[in-house]
């Protein structure tokens, strides 16, 4: 019997991990990890993807809906390449991913050889917190085994480099020898805590606000109790950068949802509003839509030292875990007894409601995409998982969705790439096989890698538990966050060249591979379509002919605004009635009469 080999040694180290999926493509760059794995029956599962960009997607997706490291492989030269743009989103939304990937022989390096790029260098930025080539067998333990914990302790991606003629070398251990660097599996993690004056000191900032606000953010996911307990205590609002969207249950009457661009006006208006904020687990970047820098005071809570104190101009910054820093600050904040505060933030979330039920309502040509999103809200499994495209997409699920508690969902937050939804809810099936999973996708994300990766949903999806994994395409044939942003932030007409879409029958390709089908394009379609989906015994994809006029409007919009808006749309811009009649129907609904 052959003695095992360095690549025979990486596998069954993955395993000893608890590794049990590789999100992957093949070339020969891992032909000596692919024959181990042949050896090792396919233990941990080889999952194929069309495309190395998207096996990095899915180790994301996977990554951020189990709360393990994701763990992505491609070939040398153009195969490792193609990672880096699903390892960029992993970096910027502080998702652990280690990244194993082929490099040309030894012998060959330095000489022009075919597929030889200089991974180190490639791989320098995206993997800044560590990369490592592994040259000899006495290597692998320790490179492997810190690309690993650094992942999980930076929450981040890490990169280990194989030579082919590494993999098949032999495996030899590290010895108890100078030079020698041993390793071994497993991290215990300490729970941090800030010490008693600090925990003080930001109780006295909370306890002398009268209006405070919270931003609770990924960092706070496993802190909800907490949350929840601390805002009671306050009279806080809370809002939800988009990556903490499933932080909090938008159910909870003081919760008011998204902040930012593609945020609610509670939340606008609460930031504007407040004298004191707490943010929690969150480095949401956009300063404009956090309170002014002389109007509150503020306090901090994140687990990693390095985005501390950033964004705002922090009074207290705490570094520690966010349920047990938050657990030793609540005795110290006392309930405040005036709760005219809180009675202001949930009239103004429960007309939010009112208001967006009514937007979604909006007659649309043929439909509203917000009424895509509102009418599956209610109809949204316990246990579903929500993943959403970059693009007009990301808007109607910031907004549209009222996620209950133990909803899950993510898009790609800092980043903001096209193409991971899909591949995020493949990920995410890989991670939660027995739990549904919703995809929304624009129709140029579709195109661009979507409908490739389709195929690795006919692949796979008999194999998991719950077979419902369900597409929702935005089906406009337009460019539509780019379209409205050059409108927005250009004001200039959509060049239609450049935004424009060829015509593709999505739910036509999805029937030809066998999976599910539908075309919706009438609105009173709508319901239906979601019902059969999620009753369904296969992926289903919904082609739905939804109306590219119907205008992501932000929350700090003021009617003005949006006159002087329609009034630029006149220089010529191909859709400018369209526009002009569904953005003044859309923004109308914040003014007219609802019941509170």
């Amino acid at each position: 019997m052959s003695k095992p080999t360095v690549a025979d040694h990486l596998l069954g180290r993955l395993k000893e991990w608890g590794v049990d999926k590789v999100f992957a493509y093949p070339g020969d760059g891992i032909n000596g990890i692919l024959a181990a794995w042949g050896r090792a029956g396919d233990q941990p599962m080889f999952v194929q993807a069309r495309h190395e960009e998207m096996a990095a997607f899915e180790a994301v997706g996977y990554a951020k809906f189990t709360g393990r490291f994701g763990v992505c492989m491609a070939t040398s030269g153009p195969g490792a390449i193609h990672l880096l743009n699903g390892l960029y989103d992993a970096k910027l939304d502080h998702v652990p991913v280690v990244a194993i990937v082929g490099q040309t022989a030894r012998s060959a390096m330095g000489g022009s050889y075919q597929q030889e790029v200089d991974l180190l260098s490639l791989f320098k930025d995206v993997a800044s917190e560590y990369v490592q080539m592994v040259t000899v067998p006495e290597q692998l333990p320790n490179v492997l085994d810190r690309a690993i914990r650094v992942a999980l302790t930076e929450h981040a991606p890490t990169a280990v480099i194989i030579p082919s003629d590494v993999q098949e070398l032999e495996y030899s251990a590290p010895t108890h020898e100078f030079k020698m660097v041993p390793s071994s599996i497993g991290v215990d993690w300490p729970t941090a805590v800030p010490d008693d004056a600090a925990l003080a000191r930001a109780a006295e900032v909370l306890n002398a606000g009268s209006k405070v606000a919270i931003l609770a953010g990924q960092g706070a996911r496993h802190a909800r109790a907490e949350v929840e307990q601390i805002a009671e205590l306050l009279g806080a609002g809370v809002a939800k950068p988009l990556l903490g969207k499933d932080v909090l249950a938008d159910d909870l009457p003081y919760v008011t949802g998204s902040i930012g661009l593609l945020g609610t006006r509670p939340s606008y208006e609460m930031m504007m509003d407040c004298d004191t904020l707490l943010t929690v687990g969150s480095s949401f970047p956009y300063t404009q839509f956090l309170p002014a820098f002389d109007q509150a005071r503020a306090v901090q809570i994140d687990i990693d030292g390095k985005y501390i104190g950033m964004r705002y101009p922090y009074e207290v910054n705490l570094v520690g875990d966010a349920a047990a820093t938050l657990r030793a600050l609540i005795p110290l904040v006392g309930r405040k007894p005036d709760r005219a505060w809180r009675e202001t933030i949930e009239h103004n979330v429960s007309r939010w409601w009112q208001v967006m039920q009514a937007e979604a309502m909006v007659d649309a040509d043929p439909i509203n995409p917000m009424r895509l999103f509102h009418e599956l809200s209610p109809l949204l499994p316990d246990n579903a998982i929500v993943t959403a495209d970059s693009g007009s997409a990301a808007n109607w699920y910031a907004r549209q969705l009222r996620f209950r508690a133990d909803m899950r969902g993510s898009l790609s937050g800092n980043l903001a790439t096209m193409g991971p939804g899909v591949p995020y809810g493949i990920g995410a099936k890989f991670g939660h096989p027995d739990r549904p999973v919703i995809v929304f996708a624009g129709d140029g994300a579709m195109q661009m890698n979507g409908l490739a990766e389709l195929i690795t949903i006919k692949h796979y999806w008999q194999q998991w538990q719950d077979p419902r994994l369900i597409i929702a395409v935005l089906h406009n044939n337009d460019l539509n966050q780019v379209t409205w942003e050059m409108r927005a932030m250009e004001g200039a007409p959509s060049f239609l060249p450049s935004q424009t879409l060829p015509d593709v029958d999505y739910a036509a390709f999805a029937a030809g591979l066998g999976l599910r089908g539908v075309t919706v394009d009438k609105p009173d379609q709508i319901a239906d379509a979601w019902q059969q989906a999620l009753a369904g015994d296969r992926p289903t994809l919904l082609d739905v002919r939804t109306d590219p006029d119907v205008p992501p409007i932000p929350p700090h919009s003021t009617f003005e605004q949006m006159k002087d808006a329609a009034g630029a749309l006149l220089k010529g811009d191909s859709s400018r009635w369209g526009i002009i009649r569904e953005g003044a129907k859309t923004k109308i609904q914040e003014f007219l009469p609802h019941e509170h």
